[in-house]
């Protein structure tokens, strides 16, 4: 959240004050194409200030899970909703990335834009693995309760 907040907060100052754009945060890698064009320039903060965001978000919900798995009794049905979003943001995630690097090879073509791809597959594999944890855990809560009700 503070890169994503650094770069949020160097992208308003540089869009008030275009000359001190060198100077700040990552503004010798995206001076040339603030100078091509502000509305790629503005496109580009976006993705990268959108995944960001949205990888502190996934962050933030797995230490929330971590935190409320209780070695007495793992399996909730809160935990199992917490893991299933984290999958379903990882799946948003790779969205963001299968765009923000399309958007880079276009740009590419164009002019001197940001340079490199991030690598999206991963991101697909690991939503499936924390999809199959939430769905253990689900399975784990319906276990659990029929062991509590014949006791």
């Amino acid at each position: 959240m503070v890169e994503a907040g650094t770069i949020m907060v160097s992208y308003a100052i540089t869009a008030i004050n275009p000359q001190i754009a060198s100077k700040l945060y990552m503004g010798a890698t995206l001076l040339p194409l603030m100078q091509f064009s502000f509305e790629y320039y503005t496109l580009t903060i976006a993705f990268m200030s959108a995944l960001l965001i949205i990888k502190a978000y996934i962050a933030f919900l797995v230490i929330k899970v971590l935190s409320k798995i209780k070695m007495t009794s793992p399996f909730t049905m809160e935990i199992s909703r917490l893991l299933e979003k984290v999958s379903y943001l990882i799946i948003v995630l790779w969205g963001v990335v299968m765009l923000s690097n399309a958007y880079t090879a276009w740009l590419q073509n164009k002019t001197e834009g940001p340079q490199g791809n991030l690598v999206s597959g991963e991101f697909i594999f690991l939503a499936g693995v924390v999809f199959v944890m939430a769905q253990i855990f689900k399975k784990g809560v319906e276990i659990q309760s029929e062991n509590e009700l014949t006791v």
